[in-house]
């Protein structure tokens, strides 16, 4: 049987209450962070049966891309290609089956999140975002060594792209309530191990708030 995405039932975001503290004190300075919105693709998002958490997750990224935006902090985006040649896609084919179709607009961006002029847009290769992009080198050119990241799906892409930025001594920081998961188990598995590990873990509001 080929290996695909699961269907997704519906759970309740983390409150904040539910964040795991980290174990560092960093917070976003608006001057040096960077804005990751990962994976948001109409074939990823379609995977969730359920409105929540999926629809809440898309306002919050919204909120914090407009914050982003009013504070004059860069947004990048991740997408996956669609019919990848197998030959890229390199391991990910026995966990996950060749990947998404090229058709009916599975690789696009969801409309909510849309990129904007000024946005850049990495084609996506590995679960973590600095694998085969030029993530850092964009990021360094722009001055920038903190990186918050939102979007799905938490304990893959998410996490591995923040443990690569802390490996590359970029401070990471994790929408605790602007990412979405295959169960809230796992959600909370990922905030977890991020606040244990290698980055920070806050809501979409205290992010939002740090950016004032």
């Amino acid at each position: 049987m080929t290996p695909s995405l699961p269907k997704i039932a519906g759970y309740q975001l983390p409150a904040a209450a539910d964040v795991p503290a980290a174990r560092v004190p960093w917070q976003p300075e608006r001057r040096r962070v960077a804005l990751l919105i990962h994976d948001m693709q109409n074939y990823f998002v379609g995977a969730f049966r359920d409105p929540e958490p999926i629809q809440q997750a898309i306002a919050n990224i919204a909120a914090l891309r407009e914050r982003c935006d009013a504070a004059d902090v860069p947004v990048f985006y991740t997408a996956q290609v669609g019919d990848q040649d197998q030959r890229d896609r390199g391991l990910q084919r026995y966990f996950w089956g060749p990947g998404m179709p090229a058709a009916n607009g599975q690789p696009e961006i969801v409309s909510e999140l849309a990129p904007r002029t000024g946005d850049i847009v990495l084609e996506k290769w590995r679960y973590s975002a600095f694998q085969r992009t030029t993530l850092e080198a964009r990021m360094r050119a722009r001055g920038r060594d903190q990186l918050i990241v939102c979007g799905i799906f938490a304990h893959i892409g998410v996490l591995l792209t923040a443990a690569d930025a802390f490996m590359h001594d970029i401070e990471p920081f994790v929408a605790a309530d602007g990412v979405a998961d295959f169960s809230r188990q796992k959600h909370d598995l990922a905030l977890s191990y991020a606040a244990e590990r290698c980055a920070v873990p806050m809501t979409t509001a205290a992010l939002s708030e740090s950016l004032r």
